[in-house]
């Protein structure tokens, strides 16, 4: 049997550096010693798998996944859709997609969360869904409002959706967020501004989809997700003298 193919090295001038003192909350997340380079061994090429009897069938449905019956969440319902790909340019499919985020007015649903905005009755804030065969997956949900925190005096995070990927292995693991075309707080945020080049900016802002939006319904917004990619197996599993 062959031994899966490790995965490429990550990229760190491509993702934010872990100590940003401008985002306040890095100072004291940031690692205190210098990172460790491991082999990838077993528990690092593999991972969970996961099938369509995982989740229900409404879970990619944020507009009534929580709501009563008869009830929809209040706010702009958009489509969050895409395609899960590796740096190879490969699908990545039935793997698991998770969101979460807050209500249209900029709240989440949590004890800890005291803005002003009005709790939504009728939204949860989160669901989940498996990628298809050719790595494609989309959510129904509203589009999140702004809020206020407090890294600054006058500090506002722009809309976004936080966005889980699984992927095949431990090594594609992925959690980041989902921002939104033309909003202005993205050029302002202290996180987003971690990210040394805008082109990376860019891969985290899911773009208007006219062509997916439904009329008179919801408007579509396109965010592709690139994984980690594997390294070609053909000659790390040939025999010797081959």
């Amino acid at each position: 049997m062959r031994k899966p193919a490790e995965f490429y090295q990550r990229d760190r001038e491509w993702h934010a550096p872990a100590l940003t003192p401008d985002y306040k909350t890095s100072v004291s997340r940031s690692p205190s010693y210098p990172l460790l380079s491991l082999d990838q061994t077993a528990s690092e090429i593999t991972g969970p798998t996961f099938r369509n009897d995982d989740i229900n069938p409404g879970d990619s449905d944020l507009l009534h996944n929580y709501a009563s019956t008869g009830s929809s969440a209040i706010g702009e319902r958009i489509i969050l859709h895409g395609r899960v790909l590796d740096e190879n340019a490969r699908p990545v499919p039935n793997t698991l997609v998770e969101i979460w985020q807050a209500n249209a007015g900029g709240r989440y649903r949590h004890r800890k969360d005291s803005y002003l905005a009005p709790i939504d009755p009728n939204f949860g804030g989160c669901g989940r869904t498996l990628t298809d065969d050719d790595g494609y997956y989309a959510f129904h949900t509203v589009k999140p409002g702004a809020y206020p925190w407090r890294n600054w005096v006058n500090s506002w995070r722009p809309a976004h959706i936080h966005v889980s990927v699984f992927g095949t292995s431990f090594s594609q693991r992925l959690i980041t967020q989902c921002y939104f075309e033309g909003d202005p707080l993205i050029a302002r945020c202290p996180i987003v501004q971690t990210l040394k080049d805008p082109a990376a900016v860019d891969q985290l802002t899911a773009a208007l989809d006219m062509n997916a939006t439904i009329p008179l319904d919801s408007i579509a917004y396109k965010f592709d997700i690139v994984l980690r990619g594997r390294r070609s197996t053909y000659f790390e599993n040939r025999p010797e003298g081959n």
